[in-house]
């Protein structure tokens, strides 16, 4: 599945591209991209162009990267390479995807829900389904 940068400067060829999108309401993702952020799990994440994309280290155990010249947001990857998600509106085609899941709804603002009935986890029970915290 292919995606790219607003600018056009960053194409991407994404495999094993996951068929739903999660939604994450951590302040981390809200700062970074002015809300909540939809997300696609991806097993392997080609770049065209990969100089125009940088990377910012977001925390301990993650990295997020972007297009340097037109700032798009492109993924969110684990450092140690377990996991790589990319944003949903980063993707050339991305209306076959459907909402899977909300993670750090503990963290979300009381102005917006999404409906449907998915699983909506906690920051805890997210990071105890990674391995993260007991």
């Amino acid at each position: 599945m292919t995606g790219g940068c607003l600018c056009g400067s960053v194409k991407f060829t994404a495999t094993g591209v996951g068929g739903d999108h999660g939604v994450c309401h951590c302040g981390t993702c809200r700062k970074w991209s002015g809300g909540p952020t939809m997300a696609i799990h991806v097993e392997g994440l080609e770049f065209e162009n990969e100089d125009n994309v940088k990377s910012f280290v977001s925390s301990d155990w993650a990295e997020r990267g972007f297009c340097q010249n037109c700032g798009t947001h492109l993924f969110y990857r684990m450092r140690d390479g377990s996991m790589t998600v990319v944003w949903a509106g980063a993707f050339d085609k991305n209306d076959g995807f459907s909402l899977a899941s909300e993670i750090y709804i503990d963290s979300k603002p009381a102005g917006y829900n999404f409906a449907g009935d998915h699983p909506r986890m906690t920051e805890h029970e997210f990071l105890k389904s990674l391995g993260m915290v007991e």
